[in-house]
C-alpha cells in the first residue's frame, strides 16, 4: 500500500473515533453511567431525590467493549456487503443495550423507593431513544474502525477482538475526560469551578436546568459543547498518534527502515509527556487545587 494511501485511512478511522468518542461520551452523560452515576445513585440517599437517568450498567469501558463485541461478531458473521453487516450489527447491539439500560433503571430507582425517590415514566420514556441512538452510532463506528485495521491497516487481531479492545478503550476515555467535565461542572454548579468536591458534598447535585426540572437530555445538551468533542478529540488522537509512525516509517510501503520510526515513537512520546506535564501544572498555577475556605475545612 502507498504510504499516502495509508495516511487517508488512518485519517479516515481518526475522523471515525472522533463520532466514536463524542457519541460515546454523550450516552453515557444521557444515562449517568460510570463516574458521575455514583453522585447520581447517591442523591436521594442524601435527601436529593431528582430525574436524571439512573442507569451505570456497568463502567464505561465494559459497557462500550459488550455493546461493541457483540455488533462485531453479528456483523462478522454475516455474508453481506460489510456496510450492512455493520449497520444489523449496530442495530442488534443497541437493542440489547436499550433493554439492558432499562431494566438497570427500574431496578436502581425501586431500590431506592426508601429515600423517596420516584421512578418518572416521562424520563424514562424520553432518554432511552437518546441513549439507545447514541450507542448505535458508538458502535458503528468502532465496527469501521475495525474493519479498517484488520483490512487496509493490516492489523492482525480479529475484527471482534479489535471491536472489544477498541470498546474498552473509548469507553476509558470518556469515563476519564468526558465525565469529569460533566460531574464536576454540571452536577456541581453551585461550587467554585477548581475547588474539588468536599465528601460533605456527596449527593449534594444540582437538581435543576434552565428550562426547568432537570434530565439526561439537558445534561447531554452541556457535554456535547465540551465534555462531547473533548473525548472524541481524545479517542481519535490515541488512534492516530499512536499509528501514524507505523505507516510513516513502515518499509513494505516505501518507508524508510524500522529503527527510524521506532526513535520517533520514543520521542513523541517523551514530548507528549513533558507537554502534559506543564499543562497540568500551569493548570493548577492558573486555578489552584482549593479555594482558602476549602483548605481550611479540609484542615478543620
Amino acid at each position: 500500500m502507498d504510504p499516502l494511501i495509508g495516511m487517508g485511512v488512518l485519517a479516515f478511522i481518526g475522523a471515525a473515533a472522533a463520532i466514536a468518542g463524542y457519541t460515546e461520551d454523550l450516552e453515557s452523560v444521557a444515562g449517568s453511567q460510570s463516574n458521575p452515576n455514583s453522585q447520581v445513585q447517591l442523591a436521594p440517599q442524601m435527601k436529593y431525590p431528582h430525574r436524571l437517568f439512573n442507569k451505570a450498567i456497568s463502567g464505561e469501558p465494559l459497557s462500550n467493549a459488550l455493546a461493541a463485541t457483540i455488533g462485531a461478531v453479528i456483523a462478522y458473521a454475516l455474508d453481506v456487503p460489510f456496510l450492512i453487516a455493520i449497520a444489523v450489527g449496530s442495530f442488534a447491539a443497541m437493542i440489547i443495550h436499550m433493554i439492558i439500560s432499562a431494566t438497570s433503571f427500574f431496578g436502581r430507582t425501586a431500590s431506592q423507593s426508601r429515600f423517596k425517590q420516584p421512578i418518572y415514566m416521562d424520563v424514562f420514556k424520553a432518554n432511552l431513544p437518546v441513549i439507545g441512538a447514541y450507542a448505535f452510532m458508538t458502535t458503528a463506528c468502532v465496527l469501521i474502525i475495525s474493519y479498517l485495521l484488520y483490512v487496509y491497516m493490516n492489523v492482525p487481531i480479529p475484527i471482534p477482538i479489535l471491536a472489544l479492545i477498541l470498546g474498552i478503550t473509548v469507553g476509558s476515555i470518556g469515563s476519564s475526560v468526558g465525565d469529569i467535565q460533566y460531574g464536576a461542572e454540571r452536577l456541581y454548579q453551585n461550587l467554585e469551578f477548581g475547588s474539588g468536591v468536599n465528601a460533605a458534598y456527596s449527593g449534594n447535585i444540582v437538581r435543576k436546568a434552565e428550562s426547568g426540572i432537570r434530565s439526561g437530555i439537558d445534561n447531554s445538551w452541556f457535554s456535547s459543547k465540551f465534555g462531547g468533542p473533548t473525548t472524541g478529540i481524545a479517542f481519535a488522537a490515541v488512534l492516530f498518534m499512536t499509528s501514524w509512525i507505523t505507516v510513516l516509517f513502515n518499509p513494505e510501503w516505501g518507508g524508510a527502515v524500522g529503527w527510524i520510526g521506532l526513535v520517533s515513537g520514543i520521542v513523541f512520546i517523551l514530548g507528549t509527556i513533558l507537554l502534559n506535564r506543564y499543562l497540568e501544572n500551569a493548570a493548577r498555577r492558573k486555578f489552584g487545587p482549593y479555594r482558602e475556605e476549602e483548605k481550611m475545612e479540609m484542615i478543620e
